[in-house]
């Protein structure tokens, strides 16, 4: 690990050396910028690339771009993508590094794809753009080489195409929905912060291995029929928290050390996300809808608001996860439904009623309650909630909102979920470095309130 270290600080010394504190010659929207390298002079993106995204500007991208080992692209706050070519697609072996801010995102879209964030299109998500689009494009994908993606307060939309013969990395499948994100170094860092996914029709982001860091972000329609939002596999080490996840397919966050290979055992934290709508286009039975660990795979999980989920809280026992070394408590569910209600431990499974959360498990599971087993808890129908300052619960009959437009998850003065978070534990130690640039911005610890917003202001910023 010290060398690893050692080899990042190398690159960040390197890279610095390049570095200009001069604005751009665009229009900047945000004071100084930084830049790495040359200006890209070029509004049209396609081929190899390296230098800086200018800020103010809206590129094009009408092929795939590659940036290639050794090269760095540096996207500067303001800045846009608009991808054009449903087959074009990002391939990361060197390092790419998107700087937008609070007052200026930036953004990696697909212009010509309408938002449709209603309740129509939630209910009948075959006739969302989001998940069907025909130009819907290959999104970021990070090769073996790519020692560092760093993502800060940046608009990541409507990527799910399907992969051609010749996918970009050998490990992807040929005919397979693209995810939005892919990362494979298990010696190299991955980090978004800040940041919003929108759409696609898989897994959200796809760890096969990397230190990570996944924090304060906000993810509305990740899968269409199937597909975690963000699925750490063997080799991949780190942190999600302060994430609001809405209407995903399956699983917002999950753990599972499937593959193979001497890289690190899955180990994964997850503290203070919040969870609405989970689980329900995914047509697999037993599928999970919030937080989730299986085969292996461990971490710690506090804190997380789970709010009208299809299943709550899942440990896996078959592949099992590492069970020893998983810890979790101090996390809060509501439901709106008997359906909903009967699977806060879900059936099947193996998550351990655990007294510190709420509501207390030995208020609704009889006394002769065994792992996974069926229960009836009537009466939490509509019970504990959560009072969020600006969304219905319980939800209009029948409606599985899946976007966050319109709505305010923050906690409401008087919610139960304030001051019921636990902070005497201690998360994973800096998985990443902390940098401005190079690095996630600041690690949050874990808060004192129930899911991703604080009252004291810390936490997610959206």
């Amino acid at each position: 690990m010290k060398q690893l270290n050692y080899c990042i600080l190398a690159m960040i010394a390197g890279l610095a050396f390049f570095t200009s504190c001069k604005k751009s010659s665009s229009t900047s929207v945000s004071g100084i910028q930084k830049q790495i390298g040359n200006l890209i002079s070029s509004d049209t993106l396609c081929g190899g690339i390296k230098g800086t995204l200018q800020s103010g500007k809206t590129y094009v991208m009408t092929c795939p771009v590659v940036i290639n080992s050794g090269d760095t692209v540096l996207m500067q706050s303001g800045a846009t993508i608009n991808v054009v070519n449903p087959q074009a697609f990002m391939l990361v072996q060197g390092s790419f590094i998107s700087l937008g801010t609070k007052a200026a995102p930036n953004w990696i879209t697909v212009k010509s794809i309408a938002k449709t964030d209603n309740l129509g299109t939630a209910n009948n998500p075959s006739s969302d753009a989001a998940f069907t689009n025909a130009n819907l494009w290959l999104g970021i994908q990070c090769d073996s080489s790519c020692p560092l993606l760093v993502l800060k307060w940046t608009h990541l939309e409507f990527a799910g195409g399907t992969f051609g013969a010749t996918p970009p990395i050998a490990s992807l499948s040929a005919g397979a929905n693209a995810w939005p994100l892919y990362f494979k170094n298990a010696n190299g860092y991955c980090i978004v912060e800040d940041s919003w996914l929108y759409g696609g029709t898989d897994d959200g982001v796809r760890f096969a291995g990397g230190k990570i860091c996944f924090m304060r972000n906000t993810v509305e329609k990740e899968g269409y029929i199937g597909g975690d939002v963000f699925n750490a596999k063997h080799g991949t080490v780190g942190i999600m928290a302060y994430n609001v996840f809405v209407g995903t397919a399956t699983n917002g966050t999950k753990a599972s050390d499937k593959g193979t290979g001497s890289t690190p055992t899955c180990q994964i934290d997850m503290y203070n996300n919040t969870y609405v709508n989970g689980g329900y286009r995914q047509i697999q039975t037993g599928r999970g809808g919030d937080c989730n660990y299986e085969q292996g795979a461990y971490g710690q999980a506090y804190n997380n608001l789970i709010v009208n989920c299809k299943f709550g809280f899942r440990i896996v026992g078959n592949p099992a996860a590492d069970t020893s070394r998983c810890h979790y408590g101090y996390n809060y569910s509501y439901g709106d439904a008997d359906s909903i209600v009967n699977q806060f431990y879900p059936v099947g499974y193996i998550s351990l009623p655990v007294t510190t959360n709420i509501p207390n498990p030995s208020t609704f599971l009889p006394s002769s309650y065994v792992l996974g087993a069926t229960y009836t808890a009537h009466a939490l129908v509509g019970a504990n909630n959560p009072q969020f300052v600006n969304y219905p619960l319980p939800c209009p009959s029948g409606a599985v909102i899946d976007y966050a437009t319109g709505y305010d998850f923050h906690l409401a003065s008087g919610s139960p979920a304030i001051g019921k978070g636990y902070t005497g534990w201690t998360p994973m130690a800096n998985p990443v470095p902390v940098d401005p640039t190079y690095g996630a911005t600041t690690i949050t610890g874990p808060g004192k309130d129930i899911g991703a917003y604080q009252t004291d202001g810390t936490g997610n910023q959206h």
